[in-house]
């Protein structure tokens, strides 16, 4: 039987209620176009999608200035956020944690005249000295862009504080939610966040191709849409319409997928976020603790008080790769090894020619799961390292 531990990539164990939602909006035949027609199937599909947008919202504990978007991912909603909202010539602040969902759209505003500079990881705990970000400020620093949680470590960022600075400061906060929303509590309760992007198919538990952004409704006005297209309502107008959601969601959005989306979060709101916390935590700490004293192992990212369910660690003389085909092939372990899209946080930590073997708990996973990956992770060692 196979055990999977790539749940910070995507969770394949779903709740059941996720695919029946899903199952049941393409089935029943009540479900049209949102936001197309004044027919019930039209309708029955916009107060659908709509009921998700307030869930995630309640999930967030964000009040009536923020309003909901969906995309099919985090890194659409990333690039809408980023290429919308910063300004040729703007200089912003991220961190070497950062995905190449960030980076990315970064490197190619740098055409424009966007400057960045990055708040660097230790490269003994991986975790980020905000004390730094001051020096970092200049007199054109615009915005803030932050990954929550790394998903090579699973060490947290402390978001208030980064809030409390770009209040401060009068700078716009992007965040990346990707490893943490669902894993995590996250607060929009303060309203210094200006846009918070989700994706749905990791610890939302919600299919993939699902995603979105929280952001302030006032943000319309000023935000350049990526993809303009139909909206339903305005055809003569020569522009995306300047309202949220309709701003971000030309075309036709995925009425079943998020439908399912919802059913996940359901799931997280019954367990709660912060059970599924302690629960991945719970399981991390077993993985550490089973490998810590092995001479040979390299764990990366501790010690750390704010988590995710993420461990990355190395066999020495091994490389990531290697191990994670030992895993699968001997002991049916699924895990992802590699660069995880995230080069800065391996430069920090001087894996970039190594990679790291990154296990990643869902709230599905098992105490007795990880003590197979335990005895694994110790034999492997051996087999690469012999006595030493």
């Amino acid at each position: 039987m196979s055990i999977y531990f790539d749940n910070g990539a995507t969770t394949i164990n779903k709740p059941k209620e996720v695919a029946k939602a899903v199952y049941e909006t393409m089935i029943s035949g009540d479900y049209g176009n949102p936001g197309r027609g004044s027919h019930d199937f039209s309708l029955n599909s916009f107060r659908a999608v709509n009921e998700v947008r307030g869930k995630i919202k309640k999930l967030l504990k964000a009040d009536e200035s923020y309003e909901v978007a969906f995309t099919n991912n985090s890194t659409a909603a990333l690039n809408m956020m980023i290429k919308g909202l910063i300004q040729p010539n703007d200089h912003v602040i991220t961190t070497s944690w950062e995905h190449n969902a960030v980076l990315r759209p970064l490197y190619q505003l740098e055409k424009i005249g966007v400057s960045f500079d990055c708040l660097e990881a230790s490269s003994i705990t991986g975790q980020i000295d905000l004390s730094q970000l001051s020096h970092l400020l200049k007199e054109n620093t615009s915005t803030l862009v932050v990954v929550h949680g790394s998903n090579v470590t699973g060490n947290v960022i402390d978001l208030e504080k980064i809030s409390d600075f770009c209040k401060a400061n009068h700078l716009q906060l992007i965040v990346d939610a990707s490893q943490t929303m669902g894993q995590f509590p996250i607060s929009l309760e303060d309203n210094n966040v200006t846009a918070l992007c989700f994706t749905g198919h990791k610890s939302l538990y919600g299919p993939t191709g699902t995603g979105g952004v929280c952001l302030k409704k006032e943000l319309a006005q000023k935000l350049e849409p990526l993809i303009s297209g139909g909206d339903g309502m305005q055809s003569f107008s020569t522009i995306q319409p300047k309202e949220l959601p309709i701003l971000l969601e030309a075309g036709t959005v995925d009425v079943a997928a998020i439908r399912g989306l919802g059913a996940g979060i359901d799931y997280v709101t019954s367990v709660g976020v912060e059970t599924i916390n302690q629960h991945v935590n719970s399981l991390s700490k077993q993985l550490v603790e089973g490998v810590k004293a092995n001479p040979v192992i390299q764990i990366y990212g501790y010690p750390s008080t704010k988590k995710t369910g993420v461990v990355s660690l190395n066999i020495k003389g091994a490389d990531s790769a290697l191990v994670s085909d030992s895993l699968w092939e001997e002991y049916q372990i699924a895990i992802r090894p590699g660069y995880h899209c995230a080069p800065l946080m391996h430069k920090a930590l001087g894996t970039e020619n190594q990679g790291t073997v990154r296990f990643s708990f869902s709230y599905l996973n098992t105490e007795e799961e990880v003590g197979v990956a335990i005895k694994a992770l110790n034999e492997l060692s051996q087999e690469v390292n012999g006595d030493d």
